[in-house]
C-alpha cells in the first residue's frame, strides 16, 4: 500500500534554443539537454 502519491515534476531549465532558425527562450528538461535533443543557440 502506498501512503502518499509522490507526483515526479521534471527538472525544467529556461535555455535560449534554435527553433525553427530562431533562437528564442523556452523551458527544455535536463533529460533533454543531456540527451542533445534540442539545439542550444550560441
Amino acid at each position: 500500500m502506498v501512503a502518499t502519491k509522490r507526483r515526479f515534476s521534471p527538472n525544467l531549465q529556461r535555455v535560449r534554443l534554435v527553433l525553427d532558425g530562431k533562437p528564442t527562450r523556452d523551458y527544455v528538461c535536463t533529460r533533454c539537454l543531456k540527451a542533445g535533443k534540442v539545439q542550444k543557440a550560441v
